[in-house]
């Protein structure tokens, strides 16, 4: 819990750097945590960002992400996370039931509480209507064919593997991804 409400001050402190539009637009905690496990190796968390859908396919690492790993520590040990446009539902097939715990409001303190007092019949989960998660599965398997297919074009060009290597990160990485991300959603669709 020490965790969480430390990311949820990080999570308050990306609205003090922002000039223009806010890019992290709110923070969901998930799994493990709200099943009451103890302990825990990690705190599964989904942040919702300000990019359109295409620009965050799922398993991938959106621009601008950077520098919000390095803020909230999340590189540190102690968070599992994904990144969700904010045009798009926050669950999915891997993200089930998420409890909103940090948005452009502030952090939620009821929410933060009712954690970590193990109250988890206090929290509102975030849940789908029935056949809606289907539906989300199949479109977001388009978008992570088209990522991966955009990916596998470009993945030679000089220009390509230029602008996607710097902050630790290699051309390799960002394949990966779309292969990973690609085959997750493969299997839950046809799952």
């Amino acid at each position: 819990m020490e965790r969480l409400r430390t990311l949820a001050e990080a999570c308050e402190r990306t609205k003090l750097l922002q000039l223009e539009e806010p890019f992290l637009h709110e923070a969901y905690v998930f799994g493990d945590l709200l099943a009451g496990a103890d302990p825990l190796d990690h705190v599964q968390v989904a942040f919702v960002l300000n990019l359109p859908p295409e620009e965050v396919p799922w398993e991938s690492h959106p621009r601008g992400t950077p520098w919000l790993v390095d803020l909230l520590r999340l590189d540190k040990g102690g968070v599992a996370y994904w990144w969700r446009s904010h045009l798009e539902p926050v669950w999915n097939h891997l993200i089930r039931g998420p409890v909103r715990f940090w948005s452009l409001d502030g952090p939620d303190e009821v929410v933060l509480d009712a954690l970590a007092e193990r109250r988890f019949d206090r929290l509102r989960q975030v849940m789908p209507d029935p056949g809606e998660e289907r539906a989300q599965t199949a479109e977001e398997l388009r978008a992570a064919l088209s990522h991966l297919r955009a990916i596998h074009e470009s993945y030679w060009d000089h220009e390509w593997r230029h602008e996607h290597r710097g902050s630790g990160r290699y051309p390799e990485h960002h394949l990966w991804e779309a292969v990973q991300g690609y085959l997750d959603l493969f299997d839950a669709h046809d799952g």
